[in-house]
């Protein structure tokens, strides 16, 4: 029987051969959008908005390795992942039934684009199954969640959420973009897709542009069929940038979750924070559940000034190592305030009723030294 291998070892390997002499140690960039092929041969040709560069085709097989997926796929952004993954598991007349707690993004997706189609959407406080089952309707084919959530970082418990698509025969789709395949597996809990925006912890520098799909053989050749028309394949030189990025994925988001810790520790102790969110916090209304099905912990923190949007401006200005930057999960720590990216669609009173008001700052904790960033948050918080 052969041995499994560990998730650092397959983030770097994929599945190891024996390479023959003189052959690169690093995967080469294939920077071509079309490849010879025999003639009159009925395969299917390799064409780089086909998705199967052999750059396209090394990170989404390590991918599946990583979630325990039978295959993956990776497009051109993690919106384009979430929209041709419903896509390819939905169709005109059908029900989606998704959790509130989802990406600004996404909702807008859901509520202005996917009536288009034909589909309609619910959106269901998640944590209570019976709020799930009430909310089901005779042609609804899919749930749809994200866990852990952005910006309050909630974990979901999916085993109940699966017990109950398994009953039905729905498809569950997972967002698992914060949580890494280091830190969660929704396969392993009863999901059926996992969706993840590449651009963040998979890739981890800041400088790609893209998204993934994972799960069973015949979700991802839908997928793939969409992509084929919708135009949404991803650049060989991302698809090698990522292939970079992924092999690194166990240290740094084990960094991460460890300097997140850390930072959320340190802010729960300061009076200027009205709040602070992070799993590992026996304060977090999540704290058990995270323990129990997590591997790790997270390297997103977010917290609430007392001083609000005037008072978050002061202590933005004041920072000198984190940047004020939308997006996630690279080396460098950002912080991004929601009611001005993912959560401006929302009023004050809206976003304040979704736990998010004013004085809201979501940090994605980078590489650097914890007590470095502890130093800067405390000049920052003295300034005010």
């Amino acid at each position: 029987m052969k041995r499994r291998l560990g998730f650092s070892t397959q983030a770097v390997h994929g599945d190891p051969q024996a390479r023959p002499d003189w052959a690169p140690v690093v995967t080469p960039l294939y920077q071509s959008a079309t490849f010879t092929n025999p003639i009159g041969s009925t395969q299917e040709v390799i064409y780089a908005r086909y998705g199967n560069n052999p750059n396209h085709v090394a990170i989404a097989k390590r991918l599946a390795l990583l979630e325990g997926a039978e295959a993956a796929l990776f497009v051109g952004s993690g919106m384009g992942a979430i929209a041709l993954s419903h896509l390819a598991v939905l169709r005109p007349g059908d029900h989606l039934l998704a959790s509130e707690w989802i990406y600004g993004g996404v909702q807008r997706l859901f509520a202005q684009e996917f009536g288009r189609f034909g589909i309609d959407v619910s959106l269901v406080n998640p944590l209570e199954q019976r709020t799930w089952k009430r909310a089901l309707k005779k042609n609804t084919r899919a749930i749809f969640v994200e866990t852990p959530t952005n910006p309050l970082l909630r974990v979901l418990d999916l085993e109940p959420i699966a017990t109950l698509c398994k009953t039905e025969g729905l498809a569950l789709l997972v967002d698992s973009t914060f949580a890494t395949p280091l830190n969660f597996r929704p396969l392993e809990h009863g999901a059926d897709v996992v969706i993840h925006s590449a651009t963040k912890y998979l890739n981890g520098h800041d400088d790609v542009l893209a998204g993934a799909v994972a799960g069973s053989e015949s979700v991802i050749e839908e997928v793939r069929k969409l992509l084929h028309v919708w135009g949404q394949a991803l650049d060989p030189m991302a698809a090698w940038l990522i292939d970079r990025g992924m092999k690194t994925l166990g240290v740094r988001v084990a960094r991460q979750n460890q300097t997140a810790l850390a930072v959320a520790e340190w802010c729960a102790k300061q009076p200027q924070f009205a709040a602070v969110h992070h799993p590992g916090l026996a304060s977090h209304p999540d704290h058990d559940v995270a323990k129990r099905i997590l591997d790790g912990l997270g390297g997103m923190v977010a917290v609430e000034l007392k001083g609000g949007a005037r008072g978050a401006e002061r202590f933005l200005r004041a920072l000198t190592i984190a940047a004020h930057a939308p997006s996630l999960g690279g080396v460098e720590t950002l912080v991004s305030e929601p009611r001005l990216t993912s959560h401006a669609m929302l009023t004050p009173d809206a976003r304040a009723r979704a736990g998010i008001p004013d004085g809201f700052l979501r940090f994605s904790i980078g590489l650097e030294d914890a007590d470095d960033l502890i130093a800067d948050f405390a000049q920052a918080l003295a300034q005010l």
